[in-house]
């Protein structure tokens, strides 16, 4: 099981299982003595089967709109957005609408590529825990989700940017 890096910093032992969107006409594996997150469509699609289970969460891969979850992320446990190249950028925009606009205050996790240099960014957007690509060095990464002292604009951890936090 890989770690996961807490937005303070603190790395622990990740025992969710990430499982991946079935084969076309296969069914969900979902494993029986884990947590588990599962593609969020799937999810919605069998909500009265995981309704009120703390053992299940979901994750977005990046095309996936969080409006498919309006009304129903407060019955999440943790919810992982996927970043499959350190190049797309729509995670930063889901973290954000997840947590503004539908009110998510569970777990957020960023899961597939992600780089240290992003992390600070991420905790920006919302997102509390991590999973960095195999080949990162974890020990580096509460360093780097400090490692600017303030944000210039507002974003989700601020909601006014720095010259109006200045001012008052």
């Amino acid at each position: 099981m890989p770690d996961v890096i807490a937005a303070d910093g603190t790395v622990r032992n990740d025992n969710w299982v990430l499982v991946a969107r079935p084969a076309e006409g296969e069914s969900l594996a979902i494993p029986a003595d884990q947590p588990a997150l599962i593609p969020a469509d799937l999810w919605l699609a069998g909500h009265e089967h995981y309704a009120g289970r703390d053992d299940i969460g979901v994750w977005f891969d990046s095309h996936d709109e969080p409006e498919l979850l309006a009304g129903k992320v407060d019955e999440l446990p943790l919810i992982a957005v996927n970043f499959p190249r350190f190049v797309d950028g729509r995670g930063y925009s889901i973290a954000r609408l997840l947590r503004e606009r539908f009110g998510y205050a569970g777990e957020l996790r960023a899961v597939g590529d992600v780089l240290l240099d992003q992390l600070q960014f991420m905790k920006r957007c919302g997102f509390d825990s991590y999973v960095l690509r195999a080949d990162k060095d974890i020990s580096k990464a509460a360093r780097c989700l400090n490692f600017f002292s303030q944000g210039y604009q507002a974003a989700s951890d601020t909601d006014q940017p720095l010259f109006r936090r200045r001012a008052s």
